[in-house]
């Protein structure tokens, strides 16, 4: 038997274990996956000083097996809140510093030639890991960029011809600058859509400011925050918000509100970013104790899942303002 052959083997029966181990993990009951998302979210305010609200979209989004997009201005805290994220859970974390000479091989990860084998060996990319930080992604050129696409999706990744499946679980959480844009480029809307939310941080209030400048001043906190969740933990906190209850009515609201985006707006919510909000909202659920979507779910959530996602007809209106109309427009049946 080869070399190639014998790794083949190893690989399914790696990929028949999986298959078994998830068979066999039973999602964890409502309370525990909601005590956990607090455990979490305290442990992150252990270095996000005040933006609470946004640490719950960011967990949310972790629950929700989708991605994330922090766009702000430099120094508000956004690589910091995902790292904090990632030390919180006991899972791989990785980072991608995007730069315009970065590459696609860069991120996804290259077959590199062994003189002692005689054979090609693939060398994994920073996106081999369960939260991928990729910081200021706008910074990287459109074909960079797109190595997250079938990521992003489909969770895996494709370099010469063989597909690698990525970690379970896995979450990119982008940064990009919106500051500079003479020297950045623009993300395609192909791209953004693969986002399930997008949020802004701000500048803090003068307090959380001041109560940061107290917690930096000597050693910085990140570099003692401990992991109060286990990866197994996340995983089986997932499957939990997948089997939450989602009627009919709650469906057909969400169906409603993103056909209004459509017909008021030149580009509306896609069919991606209504699964996206479902999918939210059932996370929302989860950290509230319930095992079923109500409307107030749907609408604490549609701001950060469906304004990036709309591109409004007059340059002085925003996608927020159309998901805003749509919100007080349309009723829950």
């Amino acid at each position: 038997m080869s070399d190639a052959e014998a790794d083949a083997d190893v690989d399914a029966e790696v990929e028949r274990d999986g298959d078994a181990a998830a068979r066999e993990r039973s999602p964890l009951p409502v309370s525990e996956a909601s005590e956990l998302v607090d455990r979490v979210a305290d442990n992150v305010g252990r270095v996000i000083v005040g933006n609470k609200t946004a640490v719950e979209h960011v967990l949310v989004t972790v629950l929700a097996r989708g991605h994330l997009l922090l766009e702000d201005v430099p120094g508000v805290g956004k690589t910091m809140l995902a790292r904090s994220l990632a030390r919180s859970v006991d899972c791989e974390f990785k980072r991608v510093q995007f730069t315009p000479d970065l590459l696609p091989s860069d991120v996804t990860g290259i077959n590199v030639y062994n003189q002692k084998s005689g054979e090609f060996e693939f060398q994994p990319g920073p996106v081999f890991a369960n939260i991928v930080l990729g910081d200021e992604i706008n910074r990287a050129p459109p074909k960079t960029q797109s190595a997250l696409l079938e990521a992003m999706e489909e969770q895996q990744v494709t370099v010469d011809g063989v597909t690698r499946e990525l970690p379970d679980p896995f979450t990119v959480i982008a940064t990009q600058n919106d500051v500079e844009p003479g020297r950045t480029y623009e993300l395609p809307m192909a791209e953004v859509d693969r986002f399930m939310k997008k949020l802004r941080l701000g500048y803090p209030d003068p307090a959380d400011e001041t109560e940061m400048l107290d917690r930096t001043a000597g050693r910085h906190p990140i570099e003692s925050l401990d992991s109060v969740a286990t990866t197994d933990q996340l995983r089986r906190a997932r499957d939990a918000v997948g089997e939450v209850e989602v009627s009919e009515p709650v469906r057909s609201y969400v169906t409603d509100l993103a056909t209004y985006t459509r017909e008021h707006a030149q580009l509306g919510a896609s069919p991606r970013g209504s699964i996206a909000l479902v999918r939210a909202s059932q996370a929302r659920a989860v950290i509230d104790g319930r095992d079923y979507v109500v409307p107030d779910d749907v609408q604490t959530e549609v701001r950060s899942v469906f304004a990036h996602r709309v591109r409004p007809r007059t340059g002085g209106e925003s996608g927020l303002d159309v998901v805003e109309d749509a919100l007080s427009t349309v009723t829950v049946e």
